[in-house]
């Protein structure tokens, strides 16, 4: 299984419409995500600066490469972007963090 981390921006006061928004995820977004094979996907929250901490695995990450161009996932970028820091496609700024320790 294979790990990606990342760190994304909520704009601040936006926490409660994150979660509400995310609670509410859309179907077929899951089931896309589902797919290409993403497991034990997690989203944290660090309140004292607004910091989203991502946390997924996959069997093959390189299979999360074609989804900026599909439509569903443009259009869940276009939604979130009121309340996250995006780049001008609408997708999230986002900074990966790599492993430095894990015990399995």
């Amino acid at each position: 299984m294979q790990r990606k981390a990342l760190k994304m921006f909520l704009h601040p006061g936006k926490e409660a419409e994150y979660k509400k928004r995310h609670d509410e995820i859309w179907p077929e977004l899951a089931d896309l995500l589902k797919s290409v094979g993403v497991q034990n996907y997690s989203i944290f929250l660090d309140p004292d600066n607004c910091v989203l901490f991502a946390y997924l695995e996959a069997e093959d990450l390189s299979l999360l490469d074609d989804l900026p161009q599909l439509p569903i996932m443009q259009k869940w970028w276009a939604y979130m972007a009121d309340i996250m820091e995006c780049n001008p496609d609408n997708s999230p700024k986002a900074v990966e963090i790599p492993s430095v320790f894990y015990l399995a």
